[in-house]
């Protein structure tokens, strides 16, 4: 006898938590406090705006985009555009003009959500976005009054209103588009990657995974990470699926605010990038009788390595587990996880040997493969040591890019990630950096992210990054950006010697340079390429090469 071939669709996921749980609440954030409705009015409304889609012209396929920050209609649009076959196509709000502008057409658009507050930013494309047809228009407190220049706006809940309340969703093959994530461009335009049903229904199951994220229907999640950024690393999915509480934090991102929503609404798990750590860690010791994050009992963190200190911070001042992630848009998106203690044997582990295991990007999760290869494509040895490019294959992993093939990015069936580390005996992965941003100095690789780690352990010192300027005779050398406390008093020279401790002398930067900010990318990481572009700008020369030395 076989199984039932039932195809792994979305739809048969994302009615689920409403069913076991109709009144566990979903909370967003608002200018005077928040909002509260329950599973069971937002599977009612994502039915309705289903029907709103359809009778809209959307079909089975058709490209629906969000511009929106994370609350329950955002949440609504997943639900509805996963039931009904349509593809969901979150938009950046932080993306620049220009790149909106080639996003929208790129995927052909036909409709898109967006939040009152951010239309200012829609309406620049006004004219340029031929294949929108309607805008819908999501009004939190405060915006009830909005009017806009584009053309055909509808409010979102005038666009609902009156629609039944229950769609039947279509059986389509297990393979159709659900999502459409384009990368934030690095280099050149953005691409796009196309999530199906099949991979991100195997995703959501292995996110929930004890190992992995420990997902639970007893859970109050608080997603930081936007909902634009990679479908928000998979979260309101799994959150669907389980019917746990979500605390959303819409475009309040204020650190003391973030911390305030997370004891209020008695979050257990949080997930954002290291920037948004750090600001939450300030803010608490900012106030530290303030908060009551009893409940608080892990948070992910992902977009870039979280230091050993920070995480060290939060398990002995908070009791709370951090647990590092990594992926990318191509991996749709978790890749790697890593907790505390992840196999038997980490039990007689000690603490700081844990949280070693933390600061590594992690075990691969259930269903994918990962290894890492020379520039032939020969494998390299688990030894903790040898480097190699990090190539990754599996059900949940992009195999080209959306109407933008780039072989290049691809050998065979694995993905090229651009990321270089290593795999220890334990099978950890460590990521030593983007390829783009390693310094290569003499023909030798410097870690990057590695001494920002380091540097970020000190006292006084709040962010650190490192980026390679170009040298005559080394090729490149490191130069470390510092942002210190404000009241700090940490010299250049005490840098070099806390790095001398961990560091040969010829990785040690060539120069510390002091500032008030770093610039950041759309999805919170460091820019280095902004970085390197202002050094260039500003003429900068290395300190050995100013004294003539070489």
């Amino acid at each position: 006898m076989g199984m039932q071939n039932s195809p792994l669709l979305m739809s048969r996921l994302v009615d689920r938590g409403a069913t076991v749980a109709p009144n566990v609440d979903i909370v967003t954030a608002t200018e005077e406090g928040s909002r509260t409705q329950n599973y069971a009015q937002t599977r009612d409304r994502a039915h309705q705006l289903a029907h709103a889609l359809r009778d809209a012209g959307i079909q089975v396929g058709d490209r629906v985009g969000t511009f929106m920050w994370n609350g329950s209609r955002h949440l609504e649009a997943y639900h509805a555009t996963a039931g009904m076959g349509a593809v969901l196509h979150t938009l950046n709000v932080r993306l620049s003009e220009t790149d909106l502008e080639y996003i929208i057409n790129h995927a052909g658009d036909r409709l898109i959500i967006a939040d009152a507050d951010v239309l200012p930013l829609l309406e620049k494309l006004s004219g340029r976005i031929p294949t929108v047809e309607r805008i819908v228009v999501a009004s939190e407190a405060g915006f009830e009054g909005w009017s806009t220049s584009l053309p055909d706006a509808v409010d979102y809940e005038e666009f609902i209103q009156g629609k039944s309340a229950h769609f039947e969703w279509p059986e389509i093959g297990e393979n159709s588009p659900l999502g459409l994530c384009y990368t934030s461009g690095t280099t050149g335009r953005p691409k796009g990657v196309e999530y199906e049903h099949r991979s991100q229904y195997l995703h959501t199951i292995a996110q929930c995974m004890t190992d992995s994220m420990g997902l639970s229907g007893a859970d109050a999640v608080c997603g930081i990470v936007p909902m634009f950024h990679v479908m928000g690393w998979g979260i309101p999915w799994s959150a669907l699926m389980l019917g746990c509480k979500q605390v959303l934090p819409h475009r309040f991102m204020d650190p003391a605010r973030l911390v305030r929503l997370m004891a209020d609404e008695k979050v257990t798990l949080s997930a954002g990038v290291p920037t948004i750590w750090q600001g939450v860690k300030s803010a608490i010791e900012a106030n530290p009788d303030a908060y009551d994050l009893s409940s608080l009992e892990r948070l992910t963190c992902g977009g870039s390595a979280p230091p050993s200190s920070l995480i060290r911070w939060y398990w002995d001042e908070l009791g709370v587990e951090m647990i590092q992630g990594w992926g990318m848009t191509e991996t749709s998106p978790l890749a790697t996880l890593s907790r505390r203690v992840m196999k038997r044997g980490h039990l007689g582990m000690t603490l700081d040997q844990q949280i070693d295991n933390v600061a590594k990007a992690g075990q691969i999760i259930p269903g994918l493969e990962l290894d890492i290869f020379d520039e032939e494509f020969n494998r390299v040895p688990h030894d903790g040591e040898s480097v190699g490019e990090i190539l990754v294959r599996g059900p949940w992993i992009c195999s080209e890019y959306f109407n933008d093939p780039q072989p290049e990015k691809f050998h065979g069936d694995w993905l090229i990630t651009g990321d270089v580390g290593k795999i220890d005996p334990e099978e950890y992965l460590i990521i030593s950096d983007r390829s783009k941003d390693l310094v290569k100095s003499g023909g030798e690789w410097i870690s990057s992210v590695d001494l920002e780690n380091h540097i970020v352990a000190m006292d006084g010192v709040v962010q650190a990054c490192v980026v390679a300027h170009p040298h005559p005779r080394w090729d490149e050398r490191p130069v470390a950006l510092v942002i210190l406390e404000s009241d700090a008093d940490v010299a250049p020279d005490a840098i070099l010697e806390h790095c001398a401790t961990a560091f040969a002398k010829w990785q040690l930067p060539d120069d510390i340079l002091f500032v008030d900010e770093i610039p950041l990318t759309s999805t919170g990481k460091m820019d280095k390429k902004i970085v390197r572009a202002d050094l260039d700008e500003r003429g900068y020369t290395l300190p050995d090469l100013r004294e003539g030395s070489f």
